[in-house]
């Protein structure tokens, strides 16, 4: 038993010791469990229990943890103490998807060596003019909406934007999905995730004995993104033989100079395309769920504080001037609050609401011992709105985040604890969120535009939006009516 690990060094309880929902027999508490609403359900227990606790699925037990102290240990000892809860890596395998997110071990590491050059600051600086132009096919799209009297559906328009953006940045290809209105690839990708996130709570795989409607739905959707990626691979090829590049242009470029490099070198583990596959799906997957959804959930916001919109329409026309979009990268760095808008919705919903592990050898954590392989599962929103780590926590306040505090009044910044370590949207340690740069500047980016442009109401009554479970936490709709300045 290591006991070097967080927390106590000592352990004073076994698993089985721990706090428990009441289940049945045989299945435990997993008839009690909707996939859809599984961070609700961990919250509640959270809540009422304490944490740690565990629950049951059928004889296997998984601990739950809201320290942010313990997350951030251990996501500073992955990948060599703790991994990712392995059913996720299962999954993702069989649905070709096992890219850098879900891969462990020794295919780590070269994966996020190439991944995180494709999304460095100076790659996206050189892109910054592509991303532009991507915004302002965003805005023109609103426009028109707009100019219709239409409701918009912002996560649906928010996936196609940052669709567009990732398969520019990281393929070399812009799908132009902003203006289609059908046949986007975002029809197919939007089922993955939230089927992964079935499967992984799944007591048994039973798709592999017998199929579903939804099962063959996913099945017909997995081939075509498949298809998608390998007619991507195939023209970048092309491009590569035809038009050589001393350096790869793009993330498909270097993963297939990469395999070529393997392929040559003596010893060399082979690189195959069903690892770059991998990976560019991997990257379609996290560019076009998570900051869009990170972005709508800003807009309730937004529109019940119309002296927020009136503040944020003057700052971002003061920066753009007579630019619909953020005119140049230098410029971004004057967009800090349209980021902190973003980044303050997030702590209050959190699309990354449950993160998953499980140590890789015997440990004490807190006190609790917990063998080899025991799943782990941390609930994100309790710290973010505990008053230990921030102040006013059930307060939406965006200014907290400003380093500069050069408002006053309502807005001026109050004291008390700001725990930053308690934010957790893009993980810690050595597998940080590679994109996380990315995602900011597409938070700027499309917030600026839209505040310098737009004002906006919702559509709905915003308590009628639910929170969705579908392996992020998405917003079930996301209905928008927009003015135009």
């Amino acid at each position: 038993m290591n006991t070097a690990s967080t927390g106590s060094r000592t352990a004073q309880r076994q698993v089985a010791d721990l706090p428990c929902p009441r289940g049945l027999p045989l299945v435990g508490n997993l008839l009690q469990l909707s996939p859809a609403r599984l961070h609700l359900i961990l919250e509640r227990w959270a809540a009422e229990l304490g944490t740690p606790y565990r629950f049951q699925v059928g004889s296997i037990p998984i601990t739950i943890w809201t320290d942010p102290e313990l997350i951030q240990q251990i996501m500073r000892e992955r990948p060599h103490r703790y991994r990712r809860y392995q059913p996720i890596e299962a999954v993702l395998e069989e649905m070709g998807c096992n890219g850098l997110f879900s891969a462990e071990g020794a295919a780590w590491e070269p994966q996020r060596r190439l991944v995180m050059q494709a999304l460095s600051i100076p790659t996206i600086k050189a892109f910054y003019p592509t991303l532009a132009d991507i915004t302002g096919r965003l805005r023109a799209r609103w426009l028109r909406a707009a100019e219709r009297g239409e409701t918009v559906e912002m996560t649906d328009d928010l996936k196609r934007y940052t669709v567009d953006v990732t398969s520019a940045l990281a393929f070399g290809e812009d799908p132009r999905t902003l203006e289609r209105d059908h046949g986007v690839i975002q029809e197919h990708l939007e089922r993955i995730l939230p089927s992964v996130m079935g499967r992984i709570n799944a007591l048994f795989p039973y798709w592999r004995y017998f199929k579903l409607p939804a099962d063959r739905k996913l099945d017909q959707s997995l081939a075509e993104v498949h298809r998608y990626v390998n007619a991507m691979m195939a023209r970048a090829r092309e491009r590569m033989r035809d038009e050589p590049s001393e350096t790869p242009r793009n993330l498909l470029e270097a993963m297939l100079a990469q395999q070529q490099d393997s392929k040559a070198e003596p010893g060399a583990t082979p690189i195959t395309d069903a690892q770059i596959r991998a990976n560019a799906l991997t990257i379609l997957l996290a560019g076009e769920d998570t900051t869009a959804d990170s972005i709508a959930w800003t807009l309730p916001y937004l529109a019940a504080d119309p002296q927020l919109q009136t503040h944020l329409g003057e700052q971002a026309r003061r920066v753009l001037g007579e630019a619909s979009v953020c005119p140049d990268y230098a410029t971004l760095k004057e967009l800090d609050l349209f980021e902190a808008i973003c980044i303050e919705a997030t702590r209050l919903r959190p699309v990354a609401a449950v993160h998953s592990f499980e140590p890789l050898e015997d440990v004490v954590l807190d006190g609790v011992a917990l063998p080899r392989g025991t799943r782990m599962f941390f609930v994100a929103r309790p710290a973010m709105v505990d008053a230990r780590n921030f102040a006013d926590p059930q307060r939406y306040d965006p200014w907290r985040w400003m380093h500069k505090r050069e408002h006053s009044g309502e807005h001026e910044a109050h004291g008390g604890p700001h725990d930053v370590r308690a934010y957790l949207q893009f993980g810690a340690g050595p597998r940080v969120c590679p994109g996380r740069h990315l995602a900011t500047v597409e938070m700027r980016l499309a917030l600026s535009m839209l505040m310098n442009e737009f004002s906006i109401e919702m559509a709905i009554d915003p308590a009628k939006i639910n929170e969705v479970s579908a392996f992020t936490m998405v917003p079930d709709t996301m209905p928008v009516r927009l003015r135009k300045r």
